[in-house]
């Protein structure tokens, strides 16, 4: 049997797996085991997986995962991030669409302390949706800033899901978070962008918020302000460390999860149910994405040594006679096609073992694709029929919200998101000047 029919064998089998319904580190995993004992014995099958694992512990910048989620966790379960939310309500209700540019900015700030786009759906459905609603906001609009904000928590540094892809594609942590940084802010100002022309254009979409309500006395406003910036506060002192040189990246996220912590405390907030949720959820997320990692080497070890990349480099390149360039989009395609039943962190372990070594070969920057990774991503999480954000706010949503007004209210972001991956890819300085800038400087 050819080295090309194992390595179809293997991928085709591990999405009939998947299809099953089985956890998605437990299939990659399990196929990477059965084909290593197939080509290389008891010995080949047993070392496979005891390298995967020594791997994974040796790698020193892993140890920021738990600290990110921790860090988000406290935010979240003490309700710091509804005192942000009560900030941008009293601040900006006073502008056509105010509240609502004000959720794109609580769900960036809720990236940069989590990391998960499911925190940011969390919070924005449960904290930001009933208040819109309540204030006559269209409800289309209001659904689709908050499926399209939450999206960002993946490309916001830190991100969880670009520590998963730097492990895969031995890429710098650092450098994949700070090339995020300039993509997701211009991402979050085109949505902006839009819900003002919008909302200039058609007023009743996102009424100015009552009077009474925005003429509340000075020092109370200042007083929201002041706690409102406290999670910007805590991303500072975290990040400023780390771009000037003075603290390492796992250095930094340990200072940004005791900020964290510090800054319940101080507050009164971080009692015994917050500290015991906070730490449940960190060690199961966190434990998760190891699996997922773990899986993902083991299947990568068996794909680099059936020499899979370079066979599937050739039949693209010389056999279909096909340039890197359209090798690169149909790569992004097939990420938008998986995202319709897959998330984030099992499309890249997925195709990883394939796509990113083949990137390499075709000499395009490991870096910038990350971002054009991540970008995709977030355009197949609101890509019907199977979007994963479309069934999350399904899930969170009210009563009179439907499905058909969930999927009807993505397609103005799913465009600006095109337009922001079309920008990445036609300028990759946008991703790669600000990771350059820091790490090259005299």
């Amino acid at each position: 049997m050819s080295y090309e029919l194992i390595a179809t064998l293997m991928f085709s089998s591990m999405m009939l797996m998947l299809l099953t319904g089985q956890r998605v580190f437990g299939a990659i995993g399990f196929i990477a085991v059965v084909a290593a004992l197939f080509l290389w014995g008891d010995k080949g099958g047993f070392d496979l997986g005891f390298s995967a694992a020594m791997k994974l512990m040796k790698w020193y910048p892993l140890l920021t995962l738990p600290m990110f989620i921790f860090m988000g966790y406290v935010l979240s379960e003490s309700k710091i991030a509804d005192d942000l939310y009560k900030m941008f309500h009293v601040w900006m209700g006073g502008l056509r669409g105010g509240l609502a540019i004000g959720t794109i900015g609580l769900m960036v700030l809720i990236s940069a302390m989590n990391g998960l786009s499911v925190a940011g759906m969390a919070i924005g459905s449960t904290i930001a949706l009933p208040e819109l609603l309540k204030r006559g906001y269209d409800k289309r609009m209001v659904t689709g800033v908050i499926q399209a904000g939450s999206s960002l928590g993946i490309l916001v540094p830190p991100s969880v899901v670009l520590v998963l892809y730097a492990m895969i594609a031995r890429q710098p942590v650092g450098q994949l978070w700070l090339a995020g940084v300039i993509p997701g802010l211009m991402m979050a100002g085109l949505f902006i962008v839009y819900i003002v022309v919008r909302c200039r254009i058609n007023p009743i979409l996102g009424p100015v918020l009552d009077e009474k309500e925005r003429n509340i006395p000075h020092a109370e406003k200042m007083k929201l302000l002041r706690a409102g910036l406290l999670p910007v506060g805590i991303f500072a002192v975290m990040m400023v460390p780390f771009v000037n040189g003075w603290a390492s990246l796992v250095e930094s996220s340990a200072i940004g999860a005791l900020a964290a912590f510090l800054a319940a405390v101080l507050k009164g907030r971080m009692t015994r149910q917050v500290f015991e949720n906070t730490l449940r959820n960190t060690m199961g997320i966190t434990c998760m994405f190891m699996w997922i990692i773990l899986a993902a080497l083991a299947f990568g070890a068996v794909f680099d040594g059936l020499g899979a990349v370079k066979a599937i480099e050739s039949i693209f390149t010389e056999r279909l006679n096909l340039s890197p360039w359209t090798i690169l989009i149909l790569m992004q395609l097939s990420f938008i096609l998986m995202g319709t039943f897959l998330d984030d962190t099992a499309m890249l372990v997925i195709v990883a073992p394939l796509y990113v070594p083949l990137v390499g070969e075709l000499g395009f920057d490991l870096i910038w694709y990350g971002i054009l990774y991540t970008i995709t991503t977030q355009i197949a999480y609101m890509t019907p029929p199977f979007g994963y954000n479309l069934f999350l706010m399904r899930a969170m949503a009210p009563p009179e919200i439907s499905l058909r007004d969930i999927y009807s209210s993505i397609t103005p972001f799913v465009i600006i998101m095109v337009f922001a991956l079309a920008l990445v890819m036609t300028f990759p300085n946008i991703a790669t000047w600000l990771p350059d800038y820091v790490y090259n400087k005299p």
